[in-house]
């Protein structure tokens, strides 16, 4: 609306002075002969008039080559260019000759009209309310009948309307300046913003070069963390069985009697057999296979029920909250903690009795492995070394729920059971 009114006036501006100058011309030449012009005065004012088209169709061209068109965002502008010395001459010249030719006919006031409207735009502040003055001294002349008044009533009457006339010019001019200024402020405004927006533009770019490179890190160190998980499994497991398997076949070369010799065959063979074990159970590692068909739930239940039969050990399985379908690396997680934990409470425990309880919590979910074996201190020495057993034990479970932002919490005392808690954000599959 703003660009469509500003559009409006421009508009005006450009065609409105031949407008009121055809009007002018037509009512003086039909009231010459009421206003006793004679042939001089006539030619004069033709003269005049030709002079005042030719001033207006010289500005209007200098305004189309020098002042520049409204931005095409629409964003709001001048309406005539800033005031400048040029301008401050046309709206003299015009003033000039619309004050000369209102001498001759009154009627001519029509055409002097046009500086109420644009002599702030025209002219610089300080100067704008003597063009308002002026054109108010033409159009109260013209009212009282004609300059000069001719008579001490037309002189009073040229008073009133003067005062009249110049209280309004004064009145419109100001409220005229205070649109210019709002008009002023809107251009300034919209300029900070569309400096604000190049600036947003410029952070949300970078904060996506930002993000590209904190997810590239993130890849890398997650790679790099499942290399070392990757590395200290093997070492733990298949590189020390191919040691023991090189040491005892270097006894086999190395003995000449064939009965110890077959000792360390046999050895060599059983280490085999246990590597390879250890090797298809990294494999699974990567990828559970009891996850490739089951939900976690399922998984777990199947997995405590093979745990129990084969150690003998009574143990149930709990779960509780509303099931939601989990992401794949939490729910291997939680099954490889449950696994490892299974395994601590058969080898370490001498328990009778073992619980697990899956909990949904909202926003994470809980593993919970209890038995109640002789338990220890959780402050004292670790629950499994690793070189005894084989694997990370309580600190492997603890890296498994801290790549997931979980955590891994331990309740024991010598002869009460062990607890054993992971939690871990509840991240849902896709």
């Amino acid at each position: 609306m703003v660009t469509t009114v500003e559009e409006r006036w421009r508009q005006f501006f450009r065609w409105g002075p031949y407008g009121l100058l055809a009007i002018a011309t037509v009512l003086a030449a039909t009231a010459a002969d009421a206003v006793a012009m004679d042939g001089t005065e006539r030619v004069v004012a033709a003269a005049l008039a030709v002079a005042a088209l030719a001033l207006q169709i010289g500005w209007n061209t200098y305004r189309r080559r020098v002042i520049p068109l409204p931005a095409s965002d629409g964003e709001p502008g001048p309406v005539l260019g800033d005031p400048g010395p040029a301008s401050a001459v046309y709206f003299t010249v015009r003033t000039a000759l619309a004050f000369a030719l209102s001498w001759l006919n009154p009627f001519f006031s029509v055409f002097a009209s046009i500086g109420y409207f644009d002599a702030v735009h025209l002219v610089p502040r300080r100067f704008a309310r003597g063009g308002l003055l002026v054109t108010a001294v033409i159009m109260a002349g013209a009212q009282a009948g004609g300059l000069p008044p001719r008579s001490l009533v037309t002189w009073v009457a040229f008073g009133g309307l003067f005062a009249l006339n110049a209280g309004l010019a004064v009145v419109f001019a100001h409220l005229s300046g205070k649109e210019v200024e709002k008009a002023a402020e809107r251009a300034a405004t919209i300029a900070e913003l569309a400096r604000t927006n190049a600036r947003l533009e410029q952070a949300l770019a970078e904060n996506a070069a930002l993000q590209a490179q904190l997810l590239l890190q993130a890849r890398e160190a997650g790679v790099a963390d499942e290399r070392r998980r990757l590395a200290a499994e093997i070492h733990d497991t298949i590189a020390q069985g191919l040691t023991g398997i090189i040491a005892q076949l270097q006894v086999v070369t190395a003995t000449p009697d064939p009965a110890v010799a077959g000792v360390h065959v046999q050895r060599a063979a059983e280490l085999a057999r246990h590597s390879l074990g250890e090797a298809r159970r990294s494999v699974q590692n990567l990828s559970p296979v009891a996850l490739e068909h089951d939900a976690l739930p399922e998984a777990l239940k199947k997995t405590v029920a093979t745990w129990s039969e084969r150690t003998r050990i009574p143990a149930r399985f709990t779960v509780t909250g509303t099931e939601e379908p989990l992401h794949d690396e939490v729910a291997a997680t939680l099954l490889r903690i449950a696994q490892e934990a299974l395994a601590n409470a058969e080898r370490h425990s001498g328990a009778t009795r073992a619980g697990v309880t899956l909990s949904y919590m909202g926003d994470e979910i809980t593993l919970d492995v209890r038995d109640d074996g002789r338990g220890f201190d959780p402050h004292g020495a670790p629950v499994r070394p690793a070189a005894a057993t084989g694997g990370f034990g309580l600190d492997g479970m603890r890296a498994r729920a801290e790549r997931l932002a979980g955590c891994v919490t331990v309740e024991a005392a010598p002869g009460e059971g062990t607890a054993i808690s992971a939690r871990v954000p509840l991240v849902h599959h896709g």
